[in-house]
C-alpha cells in the first residue's frame, strides 16, 4: 500500500543520503525554459521521507521548483520509493540535480525573438536515402547520368544529418523519434511525451509537454496534425500525447480530445467509434466523432466531404477520417486500386489533405504550427514492398513542393522542414532486368544489373504530378533491405495488394514465409538474419537527412540530434523570447 507525504523542505538527517536509482529529467536533458515537465527521483530500495536529500544547485530542491513533491514509499507496492513532483517549468539557465552519489545535469535554454509566424514539419516516415533517389529517378528522370530535375524536399538551402538514437537503444522506433522533435527530450522505444519509468502504468511516467500543447498554451496557436497512417499512430500522437505504450490507441484519441489539434487527420476511424459501431476497435462505448462534432470540428470522411470544408469559410476546426484503419498508398488509389481502395474509394492525397489544412490554419492571426507525416513509407519498406514506399516518396514531395509555393506566395513568413524520424537499411543498388515473363529462363538473381550492367530504369514518363503509370517495367530500380525476416524473394512488383512477406508461425509468437509467393515464376525461399520473432525488417541507426527553407532555417546545419529539431522549431516561433 502506497504512502504519500507532502515534504516542504527534505533535511539531511542522515549522514549518508541515499542515492538515486534514476533522476527524470535524464542527465543532458535540453530544456526550453517555460516548458512544463515531470520531475522524479527513483530510488532502488526503501527510504524514509526525512532520509531522503534532493539539491538543485546545491539549494532543497522545492525551493528551485517552487513546491514540494509527493513521497511515495513503496512504490506499485514493491520495496522501492520515489518522489514525484508534476507540471513545473524552469528559467534559463545550468542546473545540477544531487540525490546522494547521483547526479544530472539539465541545460534550460531560452529562444530569440520570433522569426517564423508559421512552421511546417514534413516527416517522412522511415524514409531513407534511397527512397528519395528512387523518387527523384521515377518523378524526374535521368539522361546520361544527370537528373532532368530536383525533388523539392532536396531543393533547399539547409541540410543536416539528424542522428536518432532514444534514451534507451541506438535504435530508435516512430514513437521516441517524433518524441523528440516534438519535445525536445529523448525517449524510449514505444515513448512519447514521457521518460519512461520502472512502473507498469503506461499513463503515470514523467511527462515532457508536446509541442501541440506548448503552443496553444504559450502563444495561443493553431496546430494541425496530418497524415496517412491511423492518426493513433506514434508520429501523429507524438506531437499532443503522452503515453509509455504507443498502442494505446483508446487513450490517445482521448487524449487528443483534451488538446483539440484545430485540424486532426488521417486513418484510424476504428477507434473514435463506440464499440457497438461497425468496424469498431474501441473497447468502451465513447462516440468521439460525436465529441469532436459537439466540440465544433467539421467532420470530414472523403475527398469531396474534404474539398468542400476547405471551400467553407466558416470551416474552423476539421477532423478527418478517412479509413478505418491506415489509409492506402498512392500506388493503390491511383493506379492498382490494391489494399482497402475497392471499401475506402473516395480517400484522399496527402496533397489535399495539406491544401485543407493551411486554408483552415491560416485563419488564425497568431499563426499555426502543422505535422504532415507520410507514414507509409516506413510501413512498406517494414514489408520490403519498394514501390509503394517510393511512391508515398513521391507523393510526399508533391505536398512539400505545393507548400513551398504556398509560403513564397505569402512572402516566406513559414519554417518549412522535411526530415525522417528514422532510417531504414534500404540501399538503391542497381535494376533488376525482368520483362516480367511468366516462365524466366535466367534466375531471378542473376537478372540483377548492377554497375555497368545497371544502367538506366525505363518508367514511362510521368504524369504531372510525378507518377509513371506501371511499376512492372523491364528495368526497374532494384531496392533491398540489409534487414530481412525469412520470405519469399520474387524481385517483381506487387501488382494485388501490398507484400506480406510473412505469416504466423506454429509457434506462439514466430513468423515464417509467406507461401502466397511462393509459385511466382523465379521466387526462391531467402532465409533472414532476423530472428523468428520479427515479421518484417527493422529499423536502422543511420543519421537521416533534414532539409529546411524559410526564417530560422538557417540552424539546420552539419550534424545534429533528432531533439535539435524541437530546438529549431521553438526557436523560429520565439516561443521562450525573454525568459
Amino acid at each position: 500500500m502506497r504512502t504519500y507525504l507532502t515534504l516542504a523542505f527534505l533535511t539531511a538527517s542522515a549522514l549518508t543520503p541515499a542515492a538515486a536509482q534514476t533522476i527524470y529529467p535524464i542527465d543532458r536533458a535540453d530544456i526550453l525554459a517555460g516548458s512544463q515537465f515531470d520531475f522524479k527521483v527513483e530510488y532502488p530500495g526503501l527510504q524514509q521521507a526525512d532520509g531522503v536529500r534532493v539539491t538543485i544547485n546545491g539549494e532543497p530542491y522545492a525551493k528551485v521548483l517552487g513546491r514540494s513533491a509527493t513521497f511515495v514509499e513503496r512504490e506499485e507496492g514493491k520495496d522501492q520509493s520515489a518522489l514525484i513532483l508534476r507540471d513545473v517549468a524552469l528559467k534559463p539557465g545550468t542546473y545540477k540535480v544531487e540525490a546522494g552519489a547521483s547526479t544530472v545535469t539539465w541545460n534550460v535554454f531560452a529562444t530569440g525573438p520570433r522569426k517564423a509566424k508559421n512552421v511546417i514539419l514534413f516527416v517522412g516516415d522511415g524514409m531513407s536515402a534511397a527512397h528519395r533517389i528512387g523518387a527523384r529517378l521515377l518523378s524526374k528522370g535521368i539522361d546520361q547520368g544527370k537528373s532532368l530535375g530536383k525533388l523539392a524536399i532536396d531543393d533547399m538551402p539547409q541540410m543536416a544529418l539528424v542522428a536518432t538514437a532514444g534514451s534507451d537503444s541506438i535504435i530508435t522506433d516512430s514513437a521516441n523519434a517524433a518524441s523528440a522533435f516534438a519535445t525536445g527530450h529523448k525517449s524510449g522505444v514505444n515513448a512519447m511525451g514521457v521518460y519512461p519509468d520502472r512502473t507498469a502504468n503506461p499513463f503515470d511516467d514523467p511527462k515532457v509537454e508536446p509541442i501541440a500543447k506548448l503552443l496553444k498554451r504559450r502563444m495561443d496557436l493553431a496546430v494541425g496534425i496530418v497524415t496517412n497512417t491511423e492518426i493513433e499512430d506514434a508520429t501523429p500522437a507524438a506531437m499532443a500525447t503522452h503515453t509509455r505504450r504507443r498502442a494505446t490507441y483508446d487513450q490517445i484519441v482521448e487524449q487528443f480530445y483534451a488538446v483539440k489539434p484545430d485540424v486532426l487527420m488521417g486513418g484510424g476511424l476504428a477507434n473514435f467509434l463506440p464499440k457497438e459501431a461497425a468496424g469498431s476497435k474501441r473497447k468502451d462505448g465513447t462516440d468521439y466523432v460525436a465529441k469532436f462534432k459537439e466540440a465544433g470540428y467539421r467532420y470530414v470522411t472523403t475527398a469531396g466531404e474534404l474539398d468542400a470544408a476547405r471551400g467553407d469559410a466558416s470551416t474552423g476546426k476539421l477532423l478527418g477520417l478517412f479509413n478505418l484503419g491506415n489509409m492506402d498508398g498512392v500506388l493503390d488509389r491511383r493506379f492498382l486500386k490494391g489494399g482497402t481502395v475497392k471499401k475506402f474509394p473516395e480517400q484522399p492525397d496527402l496533397t489535399d489533405q495539406v491544401k485543407a489544412s493551411l486554408t483552415v490554419l491560416s485563419k488564425n492571426p497568431n499563426g499555426f504550427f502543422l505535422m504532415v507525416e507520410s507514414g507509409l513509407i516506413d510501413k512498406y519498406a517494414h514489408a520490403l514492398d519498394f514501390d509503394r514506399a517510393v511512391y508515398d516518396t513521391i507523393m510526399l514531395d508533391n505536398a512539400v513542393r505545393q507548400t513551398k509555393e504556398w509560403a513564397k506566395a505569402r512572402g516566406d513568413d513559414t519554417l518549412i522542414l522535411v526530415v525522417s524520424d528514422h532510417n531504414h537499411p534500404n540501399s538503391l543498388i542497381g535494376t533488376v532486368n525482368d520483362d516480367m515473363s511468366t516462365t524466366p529462363n535466367v534466375a531471378m538473381r542473376e537478372r540483377i544489373g548492377v554497375y555497368e550492367k545497371a544502367g538506366f530504369p525505363d518508367y514511362p514518363k510521368p504524369d504531372a504530378d510525378g507518377y509513371p503509370s506501371r511499376v512492372d517495367v523491364n528495368h526497374r530500380i532494384a531496392i533491398f533491405s540489409a534487414a530481412l525476416p525469412d520470405h519469399y524473394e520474387t524481385f517483381r512488383p506487387k501488382l494485388d495488394n501490398p507484400n506480406a512477406p510473412t505469416v504466423a508461425g506454429k509457434e506462439k509468437g514466430t513468423y515464417v514465409a509467406n507461401e502466397q509467393y511462393k509459385d511466382v515464376p523465379g521466387a526462391f525461399l531467402r532465409l533472414g538474419n532476423l530472428p523468428a520473432m520479427m515479421n518484417a525488417s527493422v529499423h536502422s541507426g543511420e543519421d537521416v537527412i533534414l532539409t529546411a527553407t524559410g526564417p530560422g532555417s538557417e540552424r539546420v546545419h552539419g550534424s545534429m540530434d533528432n531533439t535539435e529539431v524541437f530546438r529549431v522549431i521553438v526557436d523560429a516561433l520565439g516561443v521562450a523570447n525573454g525568459e
